[in-house]
């Protein structure tokens, strides 16, 4: 797992539209980190209180493995702003590069082997045997856009999972800044 190029935006100004339901004089509200915009930014999943989060934007390059891309599509936590492609690349690949410690060198001996007779014959069924014989744990990058929250509902589902790489974003992400503070309530 690699995180990388990690841009925040509309942090300050998230902070302070958080204050929007107790002003009277919408000029007033700051982008000053009070109590209650923490108890707001790490309210329980679901209650509406954390609504602000959305509006602090997170861009990154994400590298994964496939089984974990594969987990990430099932929700919507992300918004893909492009992707490296098997389907384009496949046969460009250094496939021992891409996969990760947990594949083995039979396997990549295998996937290479069949994309030696794809780039030899360039035969449209040799080239359906190297793709898909990829294993699950190659690894591709993306650049991604999300927020806050949906980064606050990752790290409550994800920071205890099976996969490694889940366990490590979570981790990165504390990191980003004022995000303990604001999602998760901590000083």
């Amino acid at each position: 797992m690699k995180l990388e190029n990690i841009q925040v935006y509309g942090l300050g100004n998230a902070i302070r539209c958080s204050k929007f339901p107790m002003a009277v004089d919408i000029g007033k509200p700051n982008n000053e980190i009070t109590d209650t915009v923490k108890k707001l930014g790490s309210s329980n999943k679901g209650e509406g209180h954390d609504t602000f989060l959305n509006g602090i934007l997170v861009q990154f390059d994400l590298t994964f493995t496939i089984k974990a891309w594969t987990e990430a599509e099932r929700y919507h936590f992300f918004d893909f702003i492009s992707s490296q492609s098997t389907m384009h690349r496949i046969a460009k690949f250094d496939i021992k590069l891409q996969c990760n410690e947990y594949v083995t060198n039979n396997t990549i001996n295998e996937v290479e082997r069949l994309k030696g007779i794809y780039l030899e014959t360039q035969d449209k069924e040799n080239y359906l045997r190297l793709l898909y014989n990829v294993p699950t744990g190659f690894q591709l990058t993306a650049g991604m856009t999300t927020n806050y929250r949906q980064l606050k509902t990752i790290h409550a589902q994800r920071r205890n999972h099976k996969l490694p790489e889940w366990r490590e974003f979570c981790k990165r992400i504390e990191e980003l800044p004022m995000f303990r503070e604001l999602c998760l309530g901590d000083e």
